[in-house]
Order: structure tokens, then sequence, then C-alpha cells
């Protein structure tokens, strides 16, 4: 699930006069996971706090790292069951007895579901439609609350209660320590749940009259929205195995295959054209290719904007598919077979791709493979205009895991697994750019899995002579291999095509001096050769 739908807060008090307390919590959200750990540093033992610390960020640390073969289960029980083997052994050698003692309760959140597990007495509640029920298992002596029958680091085997749930919009996690249930009641905490963790656990002291018995802690995982892409996974439907022309699903009529893979289709329905794309086959067993299906078409949904195609996602489908408006024109590869685009139409190109970039960013998203093949060229009214295709490309701005991208546009530091940003895709409009105009690639073309070298780039100009030297400038800063000097931000860049007479020139860090400041080199040449004649002359005297 999106961070977007979740909104996450923590607080903590110690007991009575302390400043610090033995319980430790932390909250993390990355991809599309949520993560929170809390755990309650056993007060009897010398090291309970240490304890807490080192266990809440084993778990989360791990999870950063999770394999992708990994269920959420396994991940939380491995991880649990590791950290209790290394506290447990350390204490042995550190004390020979259990001092690195504590309880732990783990919440994670992907998609629209929650996944939980706990050791000792740390709980986990589910708050929904105004009432609340304990998911997690208080592992004490019967009758004996106080005692505790396991935790992390007391025993070299550990009693991991686990358990799974649905959430819906509106619910709400509690994870606590027996600090704040101790003190206020299921419908005090009820009545207080919606405020937050600080609100929670100032309640509890202020009932306590600031004196609390046992440090006190809770963490609050509110569900703003349920995640549409989970949602659009979870629908029950068929994906063909084969299509062929003539084939109708839903009264939409295929009549001609776009792409070899025959999975996106020109289609007839009420007499109009469309574009149709269906799911990979493989995607009925493969996750990882659902998952990646199911967010091209949530993007094809909610993303609105004039430089893509409108798309739709019909709501009494019985396949995976979506709808896109044909676009009457043809791909800008397709275009640069015959000519070049003119200095004024790749002007007009660039700034699209900089909107849309910008478009996306306000979603933290980056297109992911700009390039001539996604670019659709249309002519209207004399004029032509430029449409960006390929949903299936778009990902998180930042992201590490994503291989999206065509080698002869990815910005050098890609090839070293550096994450997308705004510095890779302004790269990849620069080479879109310079091959628009010239046919060519700055660094020629590249091959998947080359080790390219980003040495000497070509200069524009000696291929397209209409290339005005501001423009080229422009041209150079966004294809350069040194990140360092390329544009920043999509804003720079926009701002210098807007305003040419404001574009410095550009000079990679190994240009000449000679080349970027003659007249520097001339003042030192002038100053060189008086002096060296004025020490000539003195010898001679």
């Amino acid at each position: 699930m999106s961070k977007n739908n979740i909104k996450t807060s923590g607080f903590s008090l110690a007991k009575r006069k302390d400043i610090v307390g033995d319980d430790y919590y932390e909250i993390k959200q990355f991809n599309d996971l949520t993560i929170a750990v809390l755990c309650d540093g056993v007060g009897s033992a010398e090291a309970g706090a240490l304890a807490a610390k080192k266990v809440t960020q084993h778990i989360l640390t791990n999870f950063q790292n999770i394999p992708k073969a990994w269920s959420i289960e396994k991940a939380i029980k491995t991880f649990i069951t590791s950290i209790n083997s290394i506290l447990y052994a350390q204490s042995m050698q550190d004390y020979e007895r259990p001092e690195l003692v504590t309880t732990v309760t783990v919440a994670v959140i992907k998609g629209n579901r929650l996944y939980g597990a706990n050791v000792g007495d740390s709980r986990i509640y589910l708050y929904r439609n105004k009432e609340i029920a304990q998911l997690s298992h208080d592992h004490n002596e019967e009758g004996m609350d106080n005692v505790l029958t396991d935790a992390i680091g007391i025993d070299k085997d550990v009693e991991i209660f686990y358990f799974e749930n649905n959430i819906q919009k509106d619910d709400r996690v509690l994870l606590c320590s027996d600090g704040l249930y101790s003190v206020m009641s299921e419908n005090m905490i009820t009545s207080h749940l919606e405020n937050g963790a600080y609100n929670l656990v100032k309640k509890a002291s202020s009932l306590m009259e600031e004196n609390l018995p046992d440090d006190t802690s809770a963490v609050v995982l509110e569900i703003n929205d349920t995640d549409e892409i989970q949602k659009m996974k979870d629908l029950k439907l068929n994906i063909p195995e084969k299509l062929k022309k003539g084939d109708e699903i839903d009264g939409y009529k295929l009549t001609l295959s776009l792409i070899q893979n025959d999975r996106t289709w020109v289609c007839e329905k009420n007499s109009k054209e469309y574009v149709i794309k269906f799911a990979p086959y493989e995607a009925l067993e493969n996750e990882d290719i659902l998952d990646l299906y199911t967010k091209e078409v949530w993007n094809a949904k909610r993303l609105k904007a004039g430089f893509f195609p409108k798309s739709v996602v019909p709501k009494n489908r019985t396949s995976r598919y979506y709808i896109m408006k044909k676009l009457d024109g043809i791909t800008l590869k397709q275009y640069l077979k015959k000519r070049t685009l003119s200095v004024d139409d790749a002007i007009t190109l660039t700034k699209t791709l900089l909107a849309m970039s910008q478009y996306l960013l306000k979603f933290n998203l980056v297109h992911g493979d700009i390039k001539p093949e996604n670019i659709i060229v249309i002519n209207r009214d004399e004029k032509r205009i430029f449409k960006v295709i390929d949903f299936g490309s778009i990902t998180e701005v930042f992201s590490i895991t994503n291989k999206a991208g065509t080698a002869s546009y990815l910005a050098p530091e890609r090839f070293k697994e550096s994450a997308i940003n705004e510095k890779t895709e302004i790269y990849s409009i620069g080479v879109t750019l310079y091959e628009a105009l010239t046919k060519e690639f700055p660094y020629g073309e590249i091959e998947p899995f080359q080790n390219p070298n980003f040495k000497n780039i070509k200069l524009p100009q000696k291929y397209n002579k209409n290339i005005p030297d501001w423009l080229e400038n422009i041209i150079l800063r966004s294809t350069c291999a040194d990140d360092e000097l390329r544009y920043s931000n999509y804003s720079l860049m926009k701002f210098e095509l807007d305003n040419p007479n404001k574009v410095p020139v550009f000079f990679n860090k190994n240009t000449p001096l000679l080349e970027r400041n003659p007249l520097k080199v001339y003042k030192f040449g002038f100053y060189f050769l008086l002096i060296l004649n004025f020490i000539l002359i003195m010898r001679s005297v």
C-alpha cells in the first residue's frame, strides 16, 4: 500500500520520573510496505532496553533487504527467530544468564493486508467501525499477568504468535506496551484512538496523575484509503492465452496486432477504433508480472494529462485489459527514418517531455523509458504535437530495483544500478532531443549488456548545422556523462529552453582551458612572454 494512504504516529513515556524508559519503537515505510515494531524491554533484566532497540533495528534492517521469493510470514518469523538466537547467545556470553530480554510486536501492511506477530505481552489491536479487537496473544502465566511465559532472548527457542487480517479504509492498527492497556480499558482506548499515539499515551499518563507505573508506548497506523492497485489485482479476471484477429471480448473486436507478442491490438466497438492492451498470459502464474501489469493499469487509469493518450478501465470487463484512445500518428522513431525534426519542433518535443516529467513527479513517479519509440508524432492544424506512451515503464522516483529503460537512453549511472531520478530522466530527454535533431546518439548506439564508453561526446552541430549554439549547450548539459554537471531538475532545463539568451556556454571538466576561456589563456600568454622578455633583457645588460 502506498505510504500516502497510511498516516503513522508513535509516542513513548518513561515510568514515574525516569528520563529514559525500556520501551523502543520505530516505523518505516518503503516500496509498498509499512512496518511498525514496538518492543518493551523487560525491566527486571539488566539489558532490557538494549534488547528492545536491537530487536527493533534488526527486524527493520532485514525487511529492507527481504528476498523476493519470501512471503511476509516467512520474513517475520525468520527475523524474530534470528534475533532471538543472537540475543540469547550474547546474554550467555556476557552475563551467563538471559539479560538481553524484551517483548516484541510487529505489524506489516502490504496492499490491503495486515501481517502481524508478537512474543510476550505487548499487544496489537485492530480498530474498525468504533469497535476494537485484540489480534495478538499475551504470553503470560495464567492468572499471573506480570509473569511472562515467553519473550525474545529468554531462551534459545522462541514461541511466535502470528496472524493476518484484511484492512479497510478508516481502520486503525494499534501497537502498545502493557504500560498502556494496564491503565486504560479497551473502551477508553477506543474513545481516544482516533487522536493518535501521542494523545493515547498522554491520556494514560493523566490517569496516573503524570506518574506512570510502567514505561508506556503506542504506535498507531491509520488507514486513510485502501490500496487501489491491490483491489485491481484481486479481481477475478480471465487472461486469454492466445489472441487473433476477429476475436471479440466485451464487445471489442480485434482488428490489428500492434506488437509482436500479440498483447496489444487495434480494436473496434460501436464503429470506433481503440487500442486494447492485455496482461501477459504469464501473469496467471507469476505474481511479479501481475504486479507490474496491475501498476500499469492503475497508472493508465489515474494519469490524466494531455501528453498521454486517454485511457479507461471498463467497469464490467471480464478479462485483464485496458483501453486507450487510438492516436492518428506514427512513432518518433518511424518519423526519424525519413527526416529529422526542425529546431522548433524539437524544442516543442523537449518542453512536452519536461512537462510530462514534472506532472509525473507530483505522483512521485518517473516515466523510466523516454525514447523515440515511446513518442507519437501527430500532425494537427499544420502543427506537430507529441504524445508519450508506455504506461508500463512508469515507476517510483528513486527506485533502485526497477530495470525500466533502454540502453542507448540510460544515464551512465544507471549502468551502475543508481536510482532513477530527475537527473537520469533528463539524460534520457537529452538523448532523445539529440537523436531527434541528428538521427544519431551522443555516445553511439549502446546494445543491451554492453559496457558503454561515455568519454567522448559527438557535438550535435557536426550532424546538423541548423542547431543554434544555445540549444547545443542545452543538449550537451542534459547528456553530460558527469551527473554533477547535468541539469539537477526539470525546471532548470525548461528555464533555459524558455530563455535562450540566458543559456551559458557548457564545458565538460576535461574541456581544454583554451576552449573554455580563450581570453584568459591569451592574457596569461601575453604576461608570460612579457616577463620572459624582461628576464632576457636583464641578463643581456
